[in-house]
């Protein structure tokens, strides 16, 4: 594949950008074997795409044929392209993530599922949307666990109707948890299989609770990350998406 079609399916811009960036001296290859990257100034110089390392204005970034992220969403960020009150979560990625190009109206990698501005924690984005509708869609069944901070002590009583199931005012059909698990007098993870509209807040009040802080720290069997902090984001590599399965 030629470098500036490279570039073009990595986010960098139109092939016309992407060819400017090369000619003028901003990109460098990492040949295989080297150490250090070598700087390549012909648009049209053909590479095998798949593990290509380069990099891009001082930047260093790797070939990703589709993209898969995990992101730390922090506290007081939306979800959408177009926020209504608060920051957007896309402006914590770097502009090439949010313009890969892309056959639906949007480019760029989107949100797997929504979390509410107040609710923190591990958020997928991709732009597969194959894996987008596997993860997000309810008869995946796919096991989400939130870290839940509760106004009021939590009773073994409320864990069992949560377990049970609990009817929210929209759907006469109880809807339970998978797994409750109670971690102090005011905390408690609860694991969900479905995404309702403020589900965890809606499900904790009615068992006459509130919910003070709510933090999602595991899907399927990954993990958020250790040692990141709010608005960092990273690659995810098969590893992680098998454990996603």
């Amino acid at each position: 594949m030629q470098l500036q079609d490279i570039l073009y399916s990595q986010g960098f811009g139109i092939r016309r950008v992407c060819s400017g960036l090369i000619q003028q001296g901003w990109v460098e290859v990492y040949l295989p074997g080297a150490e250090h990257p070598v700087q390549i100034k012909d648009s049209t110089a053909d590479y095998e795409p798949e593990g290509l390392r380069f990099r891009v204005q001082g930047v260093d970034w790797e070939y990703h044929e589709k993209g898969y992220v995990l992101l730390y969403k922090p506290e007081g960020t939306e979800c959408s392209q177009k926020p209504s009150a608060h920051p957007s979560i896309y402006t914590l990625l770097p502009v090439p993530l949010r313009q890969r190009p892309n056959k639906g109206a949007v480019q760029g990698l989107q949100a797997v599922g929504r979390l509410d501005q107040d609710t923190t924690g591990l958020l997928l984005l991709s732009d597969d949307g194959q894996f987008i509708h596997r993860m997000s869609s309810p008869k995946k069944h796919v096991p989400k666990v939130y870290r839940v901070t509760t106004k009021h002590p939590i009773t073994q009583a409320m864990v069992d109707k949560l377990l049970a199931g609990v009817v929210l005012d929209d759907d006469p059909k109880p809807v339970k948890a998978a797994a409750c698990v109670q971690v102090s007098e005011l905390v408690l993870d609860l694991t969900l299989t479905e995404g309702k509209y403020h589900q965890v807040k809606r499900m904790l009040a009615a068992v006459g609770n509130r919910v003070e802080g709510l933090h999602r720290w595991k899907i399927g069997g990954l993990e958020l990350s250790a040692g990141m902090q709010p608005g960092e984001w990273r690659w995810l590599h098969a590893a992680d998406l098998a454990l996603l399965r």
